[in-house]
């Protein structure tokens, strides 16, 4: 039997912190070991230049470390094909041929469009690239035949643009491609020390590396209930963040207990922060045991990012073949 296949990417635009983990890794992880899908996922440093193209220094550095976070975390290169996006050609010619059929309106709805071109400042995003990596973004979706693409519902407007241009595709040619389908995926709401979302760009996340006092550190500096401003005021765990970690890391039993007792200010902020500490040190122990393997075994990771380049490069090579047919665009005349 045929296994769909599945497919998700990232860009390598800095450490990967743990909204990172929980909104996407947790589910590639357990997608993979369904064992029901043949899962891709791949280093998107191509889509890293369309916000980025005038600071690409650190790039290949952060497709390694991005790499390793993705193992440390528990993908697996036999389960599942890592391969890097630039590495695979095939990638930006289907990208060209796809955006001769991409009418300019579908692109200038797009929603991520308009609000990143408001929320990034000092950087010149009237590009092309920016406008197109959605074309981009669905050439590498449909090169492999992806069934589904998992997916938060905040990117559900991506994946409907890459659905349109595949059936656009199939009607002015012949059906190559299926429609994917996004595969809503439970995020928890993790915010960042500051109470603002997660994000590298506000300087306010917990990394996948950190440990330690740094780990310590910036746990001690998560803000918690505004309206608690004495150890003796009563809390609400359900609007605090610090609640909202230890139900990803504590002990069931001790969640049971923090709720209650933050209620009713038997537990100061200090106290419930240092358990946290504690608790998401302990749950990240195994994660940073293999961070560690990785770093220190670098052939090992060079290998499995060449390994998979091949096993994606064999189906996206397929995938051409079969779009200039189409097509009736041919290397041979």
């Amino acid at each position: 039997m045929i296994r769909k296949r599945i497919l998700s990417g990232m860009r390598p635009t800095g450490k990967l912190h743990l909204g990172n983990l929980h909104g996407a890794l947790s589910n590639w992880i357990a997608l993979q070991n369904q064992g029901d899908y043949d899962c891709f996922y791949f280093v998107a440093d191509w889509h890293a230049l369309t916000s980025d193209y005038a600071n690409t220094a650190e790039i290949r550095t952060n497709t390694v470390e991005m790499v390793v976070d993705w193992l440390a975390a528990g993908l697996d290169p036999v389960k599942s094909t890592l391969f890097v996006q630039s590495s695979v050609k095939e990638h930006a010619e289907l990208f060209l041929l796809l955006s001769m059929i991409t009418p300019l309106a579908w692109l200038e709805r797009n929603p991520t469009y308009k609000e990143m071109t408001e929320e990034i400042t000092g950087r010149d995003l009237s590009t092309f690239g920016f406008l197109g990596y959605p074309v981009l973004q669905a050439a590498d979706i449909i090169m492999y035949k992806a069934y589904g693409v998992p997916v938060g519902v905040d990117q559900l407007p991506h994946v409907e643009l890459t659905r349109e241009i595949a059936r656009r595709f199939n009607f002015l040619y012949r059906e190559i491609f299926p429609i994917p389908e996004p595969l809503l995926t439970e995020v928890p709401k993790l915010l960042g020390i500051d109470g603002r979302k997660m994000s590298k760009s506000y300087d306010n996340s917990i990394f996948m590396s950190d440990r330690g006092d740094v780990l310590k550190k910036k746990i001690a500096a998560m803000f918690t209930d505004p309206q608690r401003q004495r150890k003796s005021d009563p809390g609400r765990p359900e609007l605090c963040n610090v609640y909202t970690f230890h139900g990803l890391y504590s002990k069931p039993e001790t969640v049971t207990e923090i709720g209650p007792d933050c209620r009713s200010a038997a537990i100061g902020c200090t106290a419930c922060k240092a358990k946290l500490a504690e608790a998401v040190a302990e749950g990240m122990r195994p994660i940073h045991e293999r961070r560690d393997h990785y770093l220190s075994h670098p052939d090992e990771i060079r290998a499995i990012i060449e390994d998979g380049n091949v096993r994606a490069a064999r189906i996206a090579v397929a995938t051409l073949a079969e779009v200039r047919e189409a097509m009736k665009i041919s290397h041979e005349l």
